[in-house]
């Protein structure tokens, strides 16, 4: 099991495509706790949101880097958070997709997250109940089609985050 350091590094490995398949309302993430409060509070957060600059790091070396969320409406003060962010992380060039299980029937995919890299490595990610990252299973290359296929499920069932957030913000 990885801790979040040397998961960390992955994103600095990784050749081609990074993926992630997202579950949770909450996540408990102490390097955001303050960014979070003054997003509740109404203030500025800054032109890291306007183009993520974690994202660029990968984009501009030509990785592709994407994502679905699983979420409920209505939404967690932490999806509000995180939701707000994802224009920003758009512009930096990540694909981002929505399910929203309030208005779509979602089904065939796992109730945890995991991240898929470059189609060849894939780690579920571990959380307490109260969202906080606990650690990064490799699982074994048996494994390796089931989750190409969550992926693939996610990515064609999922509505473009554009079209979701023009509707919902």
């Amino acid at each position: 099991m990885l801790d979040g350091e040397a998961f960390g590094q992955l994103f600095g490995t990784f050749e081609r495509t990074a993926f992630r398949l997202e579950t949770l309302a909450v996540y408990d993430v102490e390097e955001e706790a303050e960014e979070m409060a003054r997003f509740l509070a109404g203030e500025p957060m800054g032109p890291e949101w306007d183009d993520n600059p974690w994202v660029r790091s990968m984009t501009d070396r030509g990785k592709q880097v994407s994502r679905v969320h699983v979420l409920a409406s209505p939404l967690t003060d932490y999806l509000r958070y995180e939701l707000a962010a994802y224009p920003g992380n758009v512009t930096a060039g990540e694909t981002i997709g929505i399910l929203d299980k309030a208005g779509q029937d979602v089904t065939g995919l796992p109730d945890h997250d995991f991240w898929l890299f470059d189609d060849r490595d894939v780690y579920r990610m571990h959380h307490t109940p109260e969202g906080a990252f606990t650690g990064a299973e490799l699982l074994p290359a048996h494994r390796l089609a089931e989750y190409r296929g969550y992926r693939d499920h996610a990515l064609a069932a999922a509505v473009p985050f554009a079209d979701y957030w023009e509707r919902h913000h």
